[in-house]
């Protein structure tokens, strides 16, 4: 990105968006803090209300334009292996589940219940108590609806983009299936769908303002399931991976992340045994994404928005202007918040 010069002359300023090697944290605590606060819109109007002109021209229909279609989904009959390779094929953050031999919605999976499964959560206890900790039989002989929400939350394709934003706010879920009138799937609609549409609209909002303060993340030598549990407590679907030694941020895992690791098939490469654990003591730099995206605070969120979508990332992690050093983290659901919102 060229860097622009300020308003009425003066030095260039540094491209607000850039992606380093590593980043400086201000200040880190000796281990990665639990702290329980679900990840959700926290921006709004004085009121709490959305300011619903803010998403522009609403008409009927307007979620079959703005939803991915086809869906990418599963059935009721797949196991959780055929999931996880389905996230990792497709890349997706969630899949609904459709009944066998149809394509009506019979529930929702994310990558997030996934990774409860793998050892984040209550769910591994199916994985203790039915599967002995037996990596394969767990993958392959357990439904994929033991894990799936049967009553997921969805929307209509005649429905508008006020009722879907609506939705995410009250729900706090980012991925919604959209459904034809007869209950079959559509397609889905996410929090990066709806940013997309909003990206470039001014705010008059600071990235400071939004973005989340106290952030939670893993060591770089971390396990997987030590990631795991961090991201099911705090409900996140990211974290930071920090290099304790001299305090920078090294990467970002996320929950697609640990379900490719199995998707993919690389846990099975990896372990001598059957022991599920053996897979889950991988390091999680095994499994991060190298390098992270950055933003100075001062950024307006328009921008913020419409960079994520250009460089395909759902969070960046915000830098003070004078020093670079992180202050804290940014996702689309924040963006989408103050967007939505507008600059009041």
């Amino acid at each position: 990105m060229v860097a622009r010069g300020r308003p009425g002359g003066g030095a260039p300023r540094r491209p607000p968006i850039k992606k380093v090697a590593s980043a400086r944290l201000g200040r880190i605590p000796r281990r990665p803090r639990v702290i329980i606060k679900p990840e959700g819109i926290r921006y709004l109007r004085a009121d709490g209300t959305p300011n619903w002109e803010n998403l522009g021209r609403i008409s009927e229909g307007e979620v079959k334009l703005l939803a991915s279609h086809p869906a990418v989904t599963v059935t009721t009959s797949s196991n959780i292996l055929e999931a996880a390779e389905t996230i990792a094929a497709k890349k997706v953050r969630g899949l609904p589940v459709v009944k066998a031999g149809s394509e009506v919605l019979a529930g929702l999976v994310t990558a997030l219940d996934i990774v409860n499964y793998l050892g984040g959560g209550e769910y591994y206890n199916i994985v203790l108590a039915r599967h002995k900790r037996n990596i394969y039989s767990a993958l392959r002989d357990e439904s994929i609806m033991s894990i799936a929400n049967p009553t997921p939350a969805y929307v209509y394709v005649t429905d508008r983009l006020k009722d879907v934003v609506e939705l995410m706010i009250s729900t706090g879920i980012g991925l919604i299936p959209v459904l034809w009138e007869d209950g079959s799937v559509y397609g889905v609609i996410t929090e990066h769908d709806v940013v997309k549409h909003l990206a470039g609209k001014r705010t008059d909002v600071k990235v400071s303002d939004i973005a989340t303060r106290s952030v939670v993340m893993v060591e770089i030598e971390a396990t997987i399931k030590r990631a795991a549990e961090v991201m099911v407590t705090n409900g996140f679907r990211r974290l930071p991976v920090y290099n304790p030694a001299d305090g920078s941020v090294k990467g970002m895992v996320n929950a697609k992340d640990i379900v490719s690791y199995f998707g993919s098939h690389e846990a099975f490469k990896a372990i001598t045994s059957t022991d599920i654990e053996e897979a889950l003591s991988t390091p999680v730099y095994e499994v991060m994404t190298p390098g992270v995206y950055t933003v100075s605070e001062d950024t307006d969120v328009g921008e913020v928005a419409k960079h994520m979508i250009e460089l395909g990332v759902n969070s960046l992690l915000v830098v003070r202007e004078e020093d670079s050093q992180v202050i804290g983290i940014v996702t689309e659901r924040d963006v989408l918040g103050a967007l939505i919102m507008g600059g009041e």
